[in-house]
């Protein structure tokens, strides 16, 4: 089918604001109206994902529907500010969106919303809003129905700021990278003569991200805004919610179709942080041939089969070699006719002396463990996205550091699917201290894959005991007592993985996990007392179900230019004179690997270029440093843009401090400067 590609329109809002959007229409839709279905991000929809929107939302007009790309307030060439994500400014922005859309008499008034990450999370607080339009959402979204990939429902359990308590590093990259995309400048062919002026008052007035962020450092009511977790009933539309087990935001997938009242399905693949039909790794799917299917059914009324699915249909990983890039994942498509599954059941291995992990209780002891600060080396990154080394490598280079417990060599292979869940009775020697929880696969070989881990600041230490309830002590939490015994669960990440015969199941724990949080301010020793410590594995005990998923299709791509390849680094070293351990990432021309590239329609090149290096004394908490340096080229012929930013972070027993610079150029020519400098006080972290 033919499509139209409408470049650019704009959407008026009540308050005078215009949004700029990209619109695709399927043939015959100025005559017969058709369903729509609309993206909403700040991401530019000229350039920022141009290469990606057009496969995509052609793809959705080839197959009768109007795709929508809309750049929210503030951001690519819509007017107005943006002075943080999620606010309830974004939300109603978007309910006169979706008015518009059905309004227009190429939309019959049947409204669906997608998206992935930032619009993932936007789907699911727009549906609470219940805007009338609105149908369905398919973590991707609509308003008859939305459908969500890779978000959440708690902001501050399972978003790129904290984990388990802990301040993520990533909340300092994404924050930066923030202040690179908010930097850019409106594009004049679009936004009009007034562009330098409006692009000028954004870098005047940009909010600076990261320390927004590390202010909130508990549960508040700063993270329950948009966590729909707060009220499930809100959400009146049927929800399709994607995930991927590379990724860091799969546990709020079955969290979703535990709790929704809604008809809801899942999908779970063994994909990082990208939509399914380019995941990586692979397999990839034909996610827009279900995402059709999914809108076919409740924006059109077409019997697709779909809600015939599984309620949840998942991938179960087989073991790899622990390697950090991997492009192709081994295992199987299963399917769970209902979310919780009654085919899964807990299996219990018990934590016992000499490192044994047993299903009964074995002699008990009492454990110390006190791992140096640069415990965390083969981590990999919190979000996967496809970039080449980013996976977790093999963890015996971390379990020099941890406390680990062994079963037997398996006689039979072990299935799990969910959320194993560790109970530790533990005690330590510091008022704040971290844990982090490891579950592995040990190849015959030696080799130790990582299944799943969490992270947990133990002043939040009853935060993980009912996944299903909102964190009462992350909103409240209490410092320790050393010296006093705790009870603590860990649920660990959501995983689908099997465990084959002649390998070893292996949980370890740790007190630190560096890069990839930042330490705590004491260098604790935490004991554990492994006679009232276990763990709980979800073990699979029914069949595969029939599960599978047409070959990746797309819609037309857009013609690019590969002007330079780019290059991507990452690497760990250690001074045996000064004793600080360095963790370096660097991508040179895309943040992701893409290179430096061309969109030859509009005769824009794109060039990102980000250098992070995070050092610490495995000895020292306290000298923690991470500093992220940037720089964003956008133009072309006769129109050359760009920014250069540094950001640095440090800390003392009391305080956090964060610092960042940003500098602005036009055709060579400084046109603007912001300087910040934060501190914020630690609060139990």
């Amino acid at each position: 089918m033919t499509i139209e590609t409408i470049e650019h329109i704009w959407i008026p809002l009540a308050d005078g604001t215009r949004l700029a959007a990209r619109i695709f229409l399927p043939a015959g839709a100025r005559s017969k109206a058709v369903p729509a279905i609309l993206e909403y991000i700040p991401y530019r929809k000229r350039d920022g994902t141009r290469g990606r929107d057009a496969p995509m939302h052609g793809y959705f007009a080839q197959n009768g529907y109007a795709a929508v790309r809309v750049d929210m307030r503030g951001a690519g060439d819509s007017d107005g500010h943006m002075a943080d994500e999620y606010l309830l400014q974004e939300q109603d922005d978007a309910l006169e969106v979706i008015a518009w859309i059905a309004a227009q008499d190429w939309c019959d008034g049947n409204v669906g919303m997608m998206g992935k990450s930032w619009s993932g999370f936007n789907c699911l607080q727009v549906a609470a809003r219940r805007p009338p339009a609105l149908k369905a959402i398919l973590t991707a979204y609509s308003t008859d129905d939305i459908l969500p990939a890779y978000s959440t429902d708690d902001r501050f359990r399972d978003d790129i700021h904290y984990m388990g308590g802990n301040l993520l590093n990533d909340n300092l990259w994404w924050g930066s990278i923030m202040l690179a995309y908010q930097a850019r400048p409106l594009d004049p062919e679009t936004a009009g003569a007034g562009w330098r002026d409006a692009w000028l008052k954004r870098i005047e007035d940009m909010p600076f991200f990261p320390a927004i962020w590390a202010q909130h450092q508990r549960y508040d009511d700063y993270w329950k805004h948009g966590s729909v977790q707060e009220d499930w009933s809100a959400i009146q539309v049927p929800v399709m919610v994607i995930g991927g087990w590379a990724d860091s935001y799969t546990n709020s997938v079955p969290r979703l179709l535990a709790n929704l009242q809604v008809p809801s399905r899942g999908i779970i693949g063994p994909w990082g942080h990208i939509y399914p039909h380019d995941g990586v790794p692979g397999p990839a799917i034909g996610f827009l041939q279900e995402a059709v299917r999914w809108w076919d059914h409740w924006l059109k009324g077409a019997d697709t089969g779909v809600m015939d699915e599984p309620q949840l249909r998942a991938f179960i990983n087989d073991a790899v070699v622990p390697v950090g890039t991997r492009t192709d994942q081994p295992g199987k498509w299963v399917g769970e006719a209902a979310w919780p599954s009654d085919q899964i059941a807990d299996k219990l291995l018990h934590l016992g002396a000499g490192g044994r992990l047993t299903e009964t209780a074995g002699v008990a002891a009492q454990l110390p463990v006190k791992s140096p600060q640069d415990h965390g080396r083969a981590a990999g990154e919190w979000m996967g996205t496809g970039c080449v080394g980013e996976m977790p490598t093999d963890q015996r280079l971390d379990d020099g550091g941890s406390l680990n417990f062994d079963t037997d060599v398996l006689e039979d292979a072990v299935e799990i699917l969910g959320a194993p869940v560790v109970r530790l009775k533990l005690s330590a020697d510091a008022p704040v201290a971290q844990i982090v929880v490891r579950l592995s696969d040990v190849l015959p070989s030696g080799e130790v894959l990582r299944v799943s881990y969490q992270v947990l600041n133990l002043t939040h230490r009853d935060s993980h005991e009912n996944p299903q309830a909102p964190r009462d002590s992350h909103e409240n939490p209490q410092a320790l007592v050393p010296g006093q015994d705790y009870m603590v669960p860990v649920t660990l990440s959501a995983c689908g993985h099997r465990f084959a015969p002649g390998h070893k199941i292996r949980v370890s724990i740790g007190t630190a996990y560096w890069p990839m949080i930042w330490p705590a301010p004491y260098a604790a020793t935490v004991t554990v007392d492994t006679g009232g410590s276990a763990i709980s594995l979800p073990v699979r005990m029914g069949g595969d179900g029939a599960v599978a998923f047409d070959a990746p299709a797309h819609g037309p791509a857009v013609p690019i230019t590969q002007v330079d390849p780019g290059m991507t680094a990452r690497s760990f070293s250690f001074d045996a004179i000064t004793g600080l351990a360095t963790y370096v990432t660097e991508g040179r021309g895309g943040l992701f690997g893409e290179g430096v590239v061309r969109f030859d329609e509009i005769g824009t090149t794109i060039a990102h270029n980000l250098r992070r290096e995070l050092t610490i004394d495995p000895r020292d908490p306290l000298s923690a440093r991470y500093v992220l340096r940037q720089s964003y080229d956008l133009g072309r012929e006769g129109w050359q843009t760009r920014s250069e930013i540094t950001t640095e972070m440090t800390c003392d027993l009391e305080n956090f401090y964060i610092a960042g610079a940003l500098v602005a150029f036009e055709n060579g020519t400084e046109v603007a400067r912001r300087t910040w400098h934060e501190t914020i006080a630690r609060d139990l972290m």
